[in-house]
């Protein structure tokens, strides 16, 4: 069943672009927490088991040279300060490439799952989430009983994998009353990393499926109402109403600026009916006549008028006036119509004796 926003109607649509570009700015993205875990969980250990000879070699030198001094050392408040500051970069020397290992397998978990997002949105406090009744509703939600299914799927295949491995070999420890120390660390270590493998293997199996249910669950979170929409629609391409105002406004300003080149007209071509056309022609700077200005019923009424206060020739040629109002204002005039054109210029310029 769809989910249903919080102002009215169930979420069917898909999500836009926009939307998604607006979930990501929050840091609302589709991010696993147990793909993190896995892994750092497994690399770490593929890790720990090469690094761990080296460790231990430097370990034992390390007790080794301390073991040596101990029976030469004064000890005073300067001596156990240099001392405790001395164990402490010891240590972090030793632990260092793990501590470095574990930013760099959280870095990219993240990375590989939402790529590259810096946003400090999630740490701008939520007054809201401090209302006892919304946070009781929380804890009570879908959400708390997946996380809760995820813990104990986790508990319960992690201690079948330990107690399993254990129960496996479980004869062979009994023998282990006569062995060596050193033989009784290594079957421990080895029982130990197969244990750790299997559960390693269990957390990549869980964050496989958890992180498909996170990206489902943040899609479906996403998902858009028909309103939302609509709403979205209007925000991005703009209110076909204030687009139509828009529109007529600068049809407005586009109709007198070419009423105010009407004056400048050679000869008005008219269809007596409904069509009006301006057309201008100077031979110094043009290579052929020019449409000015044109229009049809009431802006062709207009033409016509501004045509008689300035005494502009108004000719009737009806074919001619269709032809040229197919025209665009300020396209010439084609070949194809040259001739006529030129007649009813050597006409108007006969009456004002010019010449063409």
């Amino acid at each position: 069943m769809a989910e249903e926003s919080p102002t009215g109607g169930e979420r069917t649509e898909a999500p836009s672009s926009k939307r998604r570009e607006d979930f990501r700015k929050k840091g609302q993205v589709a991010q696993s927490k147990e793909v993190q875990t896995a892994a750092l969980f497994s690399i770490l250990l593929l890790f720990w088991l090469f690094y761990l000879p080296l460790f231990w070699k430097e370990l034992v030198r390390f007790l080794t040279s301390l073991w040596n001094i101990s029976g030469e050392y004064t000890l005073t408040s300067t001596s156990a300060y240099n001392l405790a500051l001395f164990l402490i970069q010891k240590a972090g020397l030793l632990l260092a490439p793990l501590f470095l290992l574990v930013l760099i397998i959280g870095f990219f978990s993240s990375f590989f799952q939402i790529g590259w997002l810096v946003t400090a949105k999630p740490l701008v406090p939520d007054f809201s989430k401090l209302d006892p009744i919304s946070g009781f509703g929380r804890f009570f939600s879908k959400k708390s009983l997946v996380e809760v299914i995820k813990s104990l799927t986790k508990v319960i295949l992690v201690g079948w994998a330990a107690y399993s491995t254990v129960l496996a070999n479980f004869d062979q420890a009994l023998v282990l009353t006569h062995a060596s120390v050193g033989a009784t660390l290594l079957y421990l270590a080895r029982i130990a990393a197969l244990i750790l493998a299997k559960v390693c293997a269990i957390l990549i199996f869980i964050a496989f499926l958890d992180f498909l249910y996170v990206r489902w669950e943040m899609e479906e979170k996403m998902k858009m109402t028909k309103q939302e929409v609509k709403e979205e629609f209007k925000e991005s391409e703009g209110d076909p109403h204030i687009k139509a105002q828009i529109r007529a406004i600068q049809q407005e300003m586009a109709r007198k600026r070419m009423m105010a080149e009407v004056p400048d007209a050679d000869v008005i071509v008219t269809n007596p009916t409904h069509l009006s056309v301006a057309v201008r022609y100077d031979s110094k700077e043009m290579d052929a006549p020019v449409v000015i200005a044109k229009g049809a019923d009431f802006i062709a009424m207009k033409i016509r008028e501004i045509a008689r206060e300035h005494e502009i020739p108004i000719i009737e040629n009806p074919p001619v006036a269709r032809l040229l109002h197919d025209l665009d204002i300020g396209e010439s005039i084609p070949e194809d119509l040259f001739k006529v054109v030129a007649e009813i210029l050597a006409h108007v310029y006969s009456l004002k004796g010019k010449t063409v």
